[in-house]
């Protein structure tokens, strides 16, 4: 059974990439972590690898899209745990296309998992944050470099991510009343499975296709976590977290 005095997190994407990181390296921390993703077989290998500190873990299959299915991640959170003390909205995904070809429903799929699921989580936490005591907590946005900058072909990704921004600022400001921080991290390819086509070539704004430089997931990680282990009263409210050598400072 989970620690009576663990704090607990609720993290979206859980099941791969950036979310596994960032949920491994809280339950080694000593975190109780609920786990989110579409796919329970991805879930389960997330658990799997956190080995004796899977006791800490919940794994949830969730469309974060579908507010039925974030309400029932909330629902059994708190029944496990009690509490909830940092939400991570990382799930995403993107819709590479030029604009002009862009298929609609492609279009609506990324702001629905983007932009309405971390909305849809963020209304949920701040339920359960203001009804707990002690009250507040804490919820990390994961922004992405595409908060800032585009890349070719990608609009529907970096318009969610735009929008996640003004989704950050606004939670900030709603959140002071209620003790609840709110700020984001923009991660710049951090090697996952999805950025190994990174080292073969992308497609630069020049029209070139070059590969990137990318950094280990785990400085993601270790930077979610110092945002989350900080007091309430203190708040990270913008972070940008990027492989050094990547072409992002200086273009344009």
């Amino acid at each position: 059974m989970p620690s009576a005095t663990a704090k607990v997190s609720i993290i979206t994407g859980a099941g791969s990439g950036i979310g596994r990181a960032v949920s491994l390296a809280l339950l080694k921390a000593g975190w109780s972590v609920a786990l989110a993703g579409r796919r329970a077989d991805k879930l389960a290998e997330t658990v799997a690898l956190a080995g004796e500190d899977a006791e800490r873990a919940l794994a949830h299959p969730t469309d974060v899209s579908d507010p039925a299915s974030v309400a029932a991640l909330f629902a059994t959170a708190q029944a496990r745990f009690g509490r909830l003390d940092l939400l991570f909205n990382n799930a995403g995904m993107g819709a590479p296309g030029a604009i002009e070809d862009l298929p609609l429903a492609a279009w609506k799929q990324v702001v629905d998992v983007n932009l309405t699921g971390a909305f849809l989580c963020t209304q949920a936490a701040f339920r359960m944050m203001q009804a707990q005591a002690p009250r507040g907590g804490r919820i990390i946005n994961n922004g992405s470099i595409s908060a800032h900058v585009p890349r070719p072909r990608a609009v529907a990704y970096t318009a969610t991510k735009h929008a996640m921004t003004g989704l950050t600022r606004a939670t900030a400001l709603e959140g002071r009343a209620h003790d609840i921080a709110c700020g984001q991290i923009d991660i710049g390819n951090a090697s996952t499975d999805m950025t190994g086509v990174m080292s073969r070539g992308i497609p630069q704004a020049n029209g070139a296709v070059m590969p990137e430089p990318t950094m280990d997931v785990s400085a993601v990680a270790d930077a979610v976590l110092y945002m989350a282990g900080l007091p309430l009263e203190a708040n990270v409210q913008f972070m940008t977290v990027m492989a050094t050598k990547m072409p992002y400072i200086g273009r344009g």
